[in-house]
Parts: structure tokens; C-alpha cells; sequence
């Protein structure tokens, strides 16, 4: 590649759709843009053009932070020595509908 090549690449933007109010936002994937303005536009347009969502978040992938494959052992420590967290630990009172 010749040094006087410009990157002509956008920078990738995560997208989050809310489907209806109240609803979380979830991953709907990803688009590029140069701003955010734009990357908004192009998440309506790729995810949001049959009226899917009522609300769009976009997010610089930059910006995302993720745990590592190798880190999940210690990351995700299930905390076995905390046995009070588990509820079988408790007895339920007389008279408590647990058909709710």
C-alpha cells in the first residue's frame, strides 16, 4: 500500500434498538458513518425502515468494552462461598401465595 492512501473507511457505530416503550434497547447490529448524526440516520434506515423500533441508540464501537475469553474464570466467579444469596436458604411464612 502506497503511504499516500487516505482512509476512506467510517468508523463503525453499534446499534441498539428499543422496540416499544418501556422495552430495553438491544444489539441490532452495526453500521459506519463519520458522525454520529449520520450513523443515526443509517441505523433508521438499515434497522428501523419497516418501523420496527421507536427508539435507536448509537454507540462508537471504540467505546464498547468487553470481557476477554481468558479473563471468564475469574470475571465470572460464581461466588460459591456466598451461599446466603441463594434463596433455598430461606423458609417462606404461613399464609404467602407463592402463585403470584
Amino acid at each position: 500500500m502506497s503511504e499516500n492512501l487516505i482512509d476512506t473507511q467510517w468508523k463503525p457505530w453499534e446499534v441498539f434498538i428499543q422496540v416499544k416503550t418501556g422495552a430495553p434497547h438491544e444489539h441490532a447490529g452495526s453500521v459506519h458513518a463519520p458522525d454520529a448524526e449520520l450513523a443515526l440516520q443509517n441505523a433508521r434506515d438499515v434497522y428501523a425502515r419497516r418501523g420496527r423500533a421507536v427508539s435507536i441508540w448509537v454507540v462508537p464501537s471504540e467505546c464498547i468494552i468487553a470481557t476477554k475469553n481468558e479473563d471468564n474464570e475469574l470475571f465470572f466467579d460464581p461466588n460459591d462461598d456466598k451461599i446466603y444469596r441463594y434463596p433455598h436458604f430461606y423458609k417462606v411464612p404461613k399464609g404467602v401465595n407463592l402463585d403470584v
